[in-house]
């Protein structure tokens, strides 16, 4: 390659692979204000002279941080890892900056050669001109008269050789260097962007029901004013956020009935997904539910309550809608002049048309940030996106930067259950959360590798929300499982992931499927009114609702559930029973379900103590959050879960106060 070649130069100290990096850094890596995460490169240089190397962050304003120093993570693998946290939201940019360690190289040679007296005094002189380079740039005058003070040791002849080299390797000279180093050679990395976002994009209890089956007696539809009724229970089990699907206008033509027969009966309701009437489109108001003023006030009586109302927005049309005949181009035509409606076959959707993208993409994303923030002006700041992965991922790039440029506080929720590569784009290109295929992994093994992904590089980018159930979606283990498998699944999706939630209907452990083999429920609420007794099911017992607000407590309590990539397995000699657990800061919990809904299972708990901030050879209290009991744990411990009466311990690591941690974890208490 010629003198004239474009080609970059590596630097001087090599810097390569720096993590997390998102499509070779054109893409952000992601993280929430006062999230911790782990930067890692692989650092070194030729022959044998140490390195060192550090991270710095650049907040949005290009001011940088005090650089975080790096350390070796496994000795000669050349790779080095730092953890940081970014302090406000904003889009910040990070790089790993590597260098030569002098200090480091003379004081390996000293510790050889002064013993055996090889060059003693060349040795401890050069020694003291390194520490007097190395003074120089100590800003405190306390710190640089502890290395200076070094230096002028290390040159008095009046004392033993060993006494010169001991007074240059004192704890005290340690603690100044390491935190004003010497550094030679300096080589930095490209900036790296990250996209550091408010912190319900990470975390999270999200709740969601429809508000046309909170009606009454003498008005068996609900509306805006009778569903706000609902609210206040639902913030006493600790959610954060209310989901409503869609809230629009329903067509007639095609109308779906009950259990999604073909013909519509005249009290049919229709499926909420099938927006648009001559009454309004997606920036419309359902009639039956109310007006704009009901949900503006449904909105802040779920503000007091410190709820946040999360929208549906799902792109796509009744045959009624009033784009079919504005915008005829934004529908696919048939050759004989007809639109196509939906289809995922078997299933037809005869009542719903989909949206073409090629002949006027541009207008589709001008009239549909429109429509979001129409509905931002009215107080949503979260939505969730119906199947996005129906349409472009181009299209969803460009809403989501148009609306996150002006309200980064905006976040939107991507319902994709599909191939891994859109699912994961989608999430690259903007989405701050993503639907997950938590609901299909039920084993140990399945929900072991998979929270191995999720927690892994993919957390860069990808934040998953753990959906116990949906509307459309009632896994076999819920329908086989009874309330046990309610409970357990309850606990996995509110401990294992920071957003969890569940569909209406949960917290009483509904579980009729529409046919054996089938993921629907009976008697679906997509395609009719469903009024629930709430009172009574809690007069009688016949809930789980003590239980989520239990969970959602524990969650509220504990920083460490507040985040993702803190997860890590215990090992269990018991297939049936998984052990997991989640540490920030002094916050340790300790999490072990039974996965079997019908069985009592026994298991025999394994700890990686140093993951939990321990020694190996330590025993701490843990308190059980769900029961309040405390128990003893060490290396070993023996659990006995019976479903039904206690599907899981949720521990909370307790040390006593003043006791130092660990393996580098911070105290337990």
């Amino acid at each position: 390659m010629g003198p004239t070649s474009t080609a970059r130069w590596t630097g001087r100290i090599p810097v390569r692979d720096v993590r997390p990096v998102v499509e070779y850094g054109r893409r952000p890596a992601k993280a929430v204000a006062g999230e911790t995460f782990e930067v890692t490169a692989t650092v070194f240089r030729e022959g044998h002279d140490a390195v060192a190397a550090n991270v710095v962050l650049e907040d949005p304003e290009g001011r940088p941080g005090p650089w975080t120093p790096m350390r070796e993570l496994a000795p000669g693998t050349d790779r080095w890892g730092a953890e940081v946290t970014p302090t406000t939201e904003g889009r910040w940019t990070f790089r790993v900056e590597a260098w030569s360690d002098p200090v480091t190289t003379w004081r390996r040679h000293a510790r050889i050669k002064v013993p055996a007296g090889i060059d003693t005094g060349l040795v401890l002189e050069e020694g003291a001109e390194l520490y007097e380079r190395a003074a120089a740039g100590v800003p405190d005058p306390e710190g640089r008269a502890v290395v200076r003070a070094a230096a002028a040791a290390l040159r008095d002849d009046t004392l033993p050789a060993e006494d010169r080299l001991a007074a240059a390797l004192t704890p005290g000279v340690d603690a100044v260097l390491a935190r004003h180093p010497l550094r030679e050679l300096v080589t930095s990395c490209e900036p790296l962007p990250l996209l550091v976002e408010r912190e319900r994009a990470l975390y999270g209890a999200w709740y969601e029901f429809f508000p046309r089956s909170e009606g009454t007696p003498g008005q068996p539809h609900g509306t805006f004013r009778t569903a706000a009724r609902r609210l206040p229970a639902i913030a006493a089990m600790g959610f954060d956020v209310v989901y409503l699907p869609p809230i629009h206008p329903i067509g007639t033509t095609h109308r779906k009935g009950r259990n999604n027969t073909l013909t519509a009966g005249p009290d049919d309701v229709g499926v909420p997904w099938a927006i648009g009437s001559p009454e309004g489109g997606h920036d419309a108001v359902h009639p039956a539910l109310g007006t704009l003023e009901d949900f503006d006030r449904f909105v802040a009586r779920a503000r007091e309550l410190g709820l946040e109302i999360a929208l549906d927005f799902a792109l796509q049309c009744s045959p009624d809608h009033p784009w079919v005949d504005k915008h005829p181009q934004w529908f696919h035509h048939r050759p004989d002049g007809t639109i196509a409606h939906a289809e995922n076959p078997p299933k037809k959707y005869q009542d719903i048309y989909p949206i073409a993208f090629d002949a006027d993409m541009d207008g589709l994303i001008a009239e549909t940030c429109r429509i979001l923030r129409f509905w931002m002006g009215h107080g949503v700041r979260i939505f969730r996106v119906d199947n996005p992965h129906t349409k472009p991922v181009v299209f969803w790039e460009r809403v989501i930067a148009a609306v996150n440029r002006t309200d980064p506080d905006v976040i939107f929720l991507a319902e994709a259950f599909t191939r891994p590569a859109m699912m994961h784009t989608l999430a690259q290109i903007g989405f701050q959360q993503s639907y997950t295929y938590f609901t299909w992994r039920t084993t140990k093994q399945e929900l072991t590798d998979y929270l191995t992904e999720l927690t892994g590089e993919a957390a860069a980018y990808m934040r998953p929300n753990f959906f116990a159930n949906t509307p459309d979606i009632l896994h076999a283990y819920l329908q086989h499982g009874g309330r046990p498998a309610f409970e357990a699944r309850a606990v996995l999706a509110a401990t294992l992931s920071p957003s969890w939630g569940i569909y209406s209907g949960y917290e009483l452990c509904e579980n009729t499927p529409l046919h054996e083999g089938s993921e629907e429920y009976l008697d679906s609420e997509k395609y009719q009114l469903k009024p629930r007794d709430w009172d009574t099911a809690e007069r009688e017992g016949r809930t789980i609702t003590p239980l989520i607000t239990r969970l959602n407590t524990i969650r509220r309590t504990h920083p460490a559930l507040h985040r993702l990539r803190n997860l890590r397995f215990h090992h269990t000699d018991n297939d049936a029973i998984l052990a997991y657990s989640k540490r920030t800061g002094s916050d340790a919990v300790l999490v072990v379900v039974n996965l079997d809904p019908h069985h009592t299972q026994e298991a025999t708990v394994s700890l990686d103590m140093p993951q939990l901030g321990l020694d190996w050879h330590e025993s701490v209290p843990v308190r059980d959050e769900l029961t309040g009991e405390t128990h003893h744990w060490g290396r070993a411990n023996y659990v006995r879960l019976e479903p039904g009466r206690r599907p899981a311990h949720v521990f909370h690591l307790r040390r006593p106060s003043g006791a130092a941690g660990h393996q580098g974890g911070a105290e337990l208490s």
